[in-house]
C-alpha cells in the first residue's frame, strides 16, 4: 500500500536513510557542521537542516561545540548523543565473567569482572550473569534498564534447534535446557548468544586487521584453539553453531580422538593446542619452562622463542609454525580465504616472527596462498566483539527514523 512506513522511495522512508547516513558519518568521522554533513550526504543545506534539526528532536544527535579557524561566523559542530541508548556484552571463561557497557557511540563507560572459581559454581548462572551485568552497568553510573541490548559470548555454541550449548563441556552450570529460557526471564532486555571466537572476528572485522575483507578465516589459540569463519562479509555459524569448531579436526602427527564431544579435544587441539606447548618445550630442550595454566605458560613460551634466531627456542617457534599450518592447510584449502587472522595471546605473542613462519609453512602445505596478519584488537577482544555485536542492532532499531 502507498505512503506506509515500509514503502520504499516514499518520503518517510527516504529522509530515514538520510538520517541513517549522517549518523553514520558522525559515527565515522566525529562532530561535523551542518554544511559538511550536507556535503558528505549530497544534500542540501535546507534538507541538511530539516535532518539535524529531526535527529536533535529524537535525541539522536546533539550540539558539540562550534568550528573555529575559519572566516566567517562559527558553525555548530553536531555529534551522535551518547546517551541515546547502552548496549553490554559478556565474555564467559570458567574462570570469570567480564562485562562491560558501551554508549551508543562505541565508549566503553563501564566494566566488571566476576571471578567464577571451581568446577561446581557457587552460584546459578543466571545470578553470575545478572551480578556480572549489574557490576558493569553500576560502574557506569546506569540501571540495568537502561542496557538496551546485550551479547553472551561463550566457548562452544548455543544449538539454535535445541537451545543447548554444546562444544564447551569446560564451562560449569551452563549446559541446563532450560538456561536460556531463565535468563530470558530474568534480563529486561534483549540478549543474544555467540561464541567467543565469532566475536572475536566481528572485532577484527569491524575494528582491526580485517577491516575491509569479506572472506577470511580467523585462527585462535588461548585456554582453546578454535576458528571463525566469515564468507561474503557473514559469520557462517554451521547447522549446529559449530562451523569453526577446529580443535576438535583430525590433522597428522596425532591419534584419532573417538567422541571428541565427551573429550572436549582432537586432534588439532592436542598438535598445536596451548597445552601441547610445554610439553614440545621440553623435548627440544628449552630450559626454564613455566608451570602454571596452559594458556600463561604456552604464552610466555612463544614470547620468548620470537625473541631467538637460534637453538632450542628457535626449533620450538618453528615446530609450532609447522603444527598450526598443518590444521590452517585443511581449513584454507577448503574455504580458500583472502586472509587468514592470527588471534589469541599464545599466537599474538609471536608477533611478526611466528606470522612469518606460519606464512611459509602453508604456502608449502596448501594450494591456496592466503595473506596471513596478526590480529589488531588486543584488548580483551572476546569482549569488544560482544559489544560491537550489541551495538550493531542497537544501532539498527535506535537509529531507525522511519516508524
Amino acid at each position: 500500500m502507498a505512503g506506509t512506513a515500509g514503502t520504499p522511495g516514499t518520503p518517510r522512508v527516504l529522509r530515514a536513510m538520510n538520517d541513517r547516513a549522517a549518523l553514520d558519518l558522525l559515527l565515522e568521522h566525529g562532530p561535523l557542521s551542518r554544511t559538511r554533513i550536507g556535503k558528505l550526504t549530497g544534500l542540501s543545506k535546507p534538507t541538511a537542516s530539516q535532518l539535524l534539526a529531526r535527529l536533535d528532536a529524537a535525541g539522536l544527535v546533539r550540539v558539540t561545540g562550534t568550528s573555529e579557524g575559519r572566516p566567517g561566523p562559527n558553525a555548530q559542530l553536531y555529534a551522535v548523543n551518547p546517551a541515546a541508548a547502552y548496549a553490554a556484552g559478556l565474555d564467559v571463561t570458567p574462570h570469570r565473567i567480564r562485562a562491560a557497557v558501551a554508549d551508543i557511540t562505541g565508549r566503553t563507560v563501564g566494566e566488571y569482572e566476576l571471578p567464577t572459581p571451581g568446577r561446581r559454581p557457587a552460584h546459578p548462572v543466571v545470578q553470575q550473569v545478572t551480578d556480572a551485568l549489574d557490576g558493569a552497568v553500576k560502574a557506569a553510573g546506569l540501571a540495568r534498564s537502561d542496557v538496551h541490548r546485550l551479547v553472551i559470548g561463550t566457548p562452544g555454541a548455543f544449538d539454535p534447534n535445541t537451545g543447548r550449548l554444546r562444544y564447551a563441556s569446560h564451562l560449569p552450570g551452563w549446559h541446563s535446557p532450560a538456561l536460556l529460557d531463565d535468563l530470558a526471564a530474568a534480563l529486561p532486555m534483549p540478549v543474544e548468544y555467540e561464541n567467543d571466537v565469532n566475536l572475536v572476528a566481528i572485532a577484527e572485522q569491524r575494528l582491526g586487521a580485517a577491516r575491509g575483507h569479506a572472506d577470511f578465516v580467523l585462527l585462535w589459540n588461548e585456554e582453546g584453539l578454535g576458528a571463525a569463519l566469515v564468507l561474503g562479509g557473514r559469520l557462517h555459524r554451521g547447522w549446529t553453531g559449530g562451523a569453526g569448531e577446529v580443535g576438535f579436526l583430525p590433522v597428522p602427527g596425532t591419534p584419532l580422538v573417538r567422541q571428541v564431544t565427551k573429550a572436549n579435544s582432537g586432534g588439532y587441539q592436542e598438535l598445536a593446542g596451548s597445552q601441547a606447548l610445554p610439553r614440545l618445550a621440553r623435548e627440544l630442550g628449552v630450559e626454564d619452562v613455566p608451570s602454571g595454566p596452559h594458556a600463561e605458560a604456552a604464552t610466555t613460551l612463544v614470547a620468548r622463542a620470537a625473541d631467538h634466531a637460534s637453538g632450542p627456542h628457535r626449533e620450538l617457534l618453528q615446530a609450532y609454525a609447522t603444527r598450526l599450518a598443518t590444521g590452517l592447510a585443511s581449513l584454507v584449502s577448503v574455504l580458500d580465504p583472502e586472509l587468514v587472522v592470527l588471534s589469541g595471546s599464545a599466537l599474538t605473542a609471536g608477533g611478526e616472527v611466528l606470522r612469518a613462519l606460519v606464512q611459509a609453512e602453508l604456502e608449502e602445505l596448501a594450494a591456496a596462498r592466503p595473506r596471513l596478519v596478526v590480529g589488531d584488537v588486543h584488548e580483551h577482544p572476546v569482549l569488544r566483539g560482544a559489544l560491537e555485536s550489541a551495538l550493531a542492532a542497537t544501532r539498527d532499531e535506535v537509529f531507525d527514523t522511519s516508524r
